[in-house]
């Protein structure tokens, strides 16, 4: 017989590329998630988000939950997951149906959206979210909700993010083989823009940047929803291994450089300060490296050119310009680099701040950090439930889901104009 008094459990895990983290969460008295555990393991066997030694990413991921199981005194059947390697991509379906003139009905949008299930299938990808965006009625675009109006014809835009199906399959596996279920596989910036994008952001447009370890995903966000999605192929991690690579240093050491001396931003100090770092292969009592501060922030410096330099192409590609292109919202464990943001406000030409998850009852200090944004935004997301997707998906990997992609001008300009 089931215990009744058994608290309800949310499992969420984030595998990245440097780290995998875990949450144990259960539903207070007005269903917000509070933590009961936490878990955190050195990610191995992932390379630029993708499975590359399933049984090396088994073990860190049983870890990690373990872990946070230990913490909370209870034990998780299964996760919500985070995905957030290269091979996410958005795009946008649409579907119209014939009305007849009368006035559209509940049951009319419900066939509606039946008809949408298969408009948004991938070939060689699994759909993750799909969720319908804009209605059109007659060719007049932007409505919110059309139950009620007279039409002719009633259309619909969804917008859907999906994956590759491989990769995809492959981290199912690895959380399978570490004896948990799948409750649902979340795109990673759709989890992070819930945790630290703020209800307007989201409903008026903002850019949100999840600079990762060795992946940035790089979103907008509008209506209350993800509208657009392009991946860059370079991380925060990168940055450490081009100081490891320029100074002969170890990457641990290359690591707590970049954190404790790094930073975006040059100054005038930085010919006077010295960092030390043993050089790889020493042996204990070595000399120090001595590198200078100011070469450290040349090697930084370019590394983070490069990265900024593709954000802001990928920005403009799906049409995140001004007038309409606004805030840029910078999480992930590459906005702790110091002073990143005010270094792409200045590249990019637009307000750039950084990105913390919303606070949560019983998140340690530790877990508080842009870094676990995408771990939070799993823990809310869960909490509140499955809404707005327009069909359940019976995927073995992903069952439940929100969100979507494409034509951010046109989004945005039709939900203006809705409003005014």
């Amino acid at each position: 017989m089931a215990n009744r008094d058994a608290p309800l459990l949310i499992g969420a895990l984030d595998i990245g590329s440097s780290k995998v983290s875990a949450l144990v969460c259960t539903l207070d008295e007005e269903g917000r998630p509070r933590v009961l555990g936490t878990g955190q393991r050195q990610s191995r066997g992932v390379k630029r988000g993708f499975v590359t030694d399933m049984e090396a990413t088994e073990v860190a991921v049983r870890e990690a939950v373990e872990q946070a199981e230990r913490m909370s005194g209870q034990t998780i059947d299964d996760v919500w997951a985070s995905y957030g390697a290269g091979g996410l991509s958005s795009g946008l379906a649409t579907v119209e149906v014939e009305v007849g003139g009368h006035q559209v009905e509940g049951s009319d949008v419900e066939e509606l959206l039946r008809s949408g299930r298969d408009a948004v299938d991938r070939p060689g990808q699994v759909v993750l979210h799909a969720n319908p965006a804009l209605y059109t009625i007659d060719d007049v675009q932007g409505v919110r909700s059309p139950v009620g109006m007279h039409a002719s014809s009633l259309g619909v835009d969804i917008h859907v993010i999906a994956a590759d199906e491989a990769p995809l399959r492959n981290i199912d596996l690895t959380i399978r083989q570490a004896h948990l279920g799948v409750r649902a596989i979340v795109a990673s910036p759709v989890a992070a823009g819930l945790a630290c994008l703020s209800a307007e952001e989201r409903d008026l447009g903002v850019a949100l940047v999840e600079l990762g370890a060795e992946v940035t995903n790089v979103s907008l966000h509008a209506g209350g929803m993800l509208v657009a999605l392009r991946s860059v192929p370079l991380g925060a991690k990168d940055i450490t291994d081009d100081i490891a690579a320029a100074f002969g240093v170890r990457r641990r050491d290359a690591e707590r450089i970049k954190c404790f001396h790094g930073s975006a931003m040059t100054s005038p100090r930085d010919n006077h300060e010295v960092v030390e770092a043993l050089p790889i292969g020493s042996e204990d009592g070595a000399e120090p490296l001595r590198i200078s501060r100011a070469q450290l922030m040349t090697v930084i410096r370019q590394r983070v050119e490069r990265i900024t330099a593709a954000v802001d192409e990928a920005l403009k590609d799906m049409g995140f310009v001004k007038p309409v292109g606004g805030q840029v919202v910078l999480t992930g464990g590459g906005a702790e680099l110091k002073n990143i943001a005010d270094y792409m406000q200045g590249v990019l030409g637009r307000a750039v701040r950084v990105g913390r998850p919303k606070a949560i009852t019983g998140l340690p200090d530790a877990h508080s950090g842009p870094a676990f944004s995408s771990l939070v935004g799993l823990a809310i997301l869960a909490s509140q439930g499955q809404g707005g997707d327009i069909r359940d998906l019976a995927l073995p990997v992903a069952r439940n889901e929100k969100a979507s992609g494409g034509l951010f001008n046109r989004f945005v300009s039709a939900i203006r104009g809705n409003k005014a």
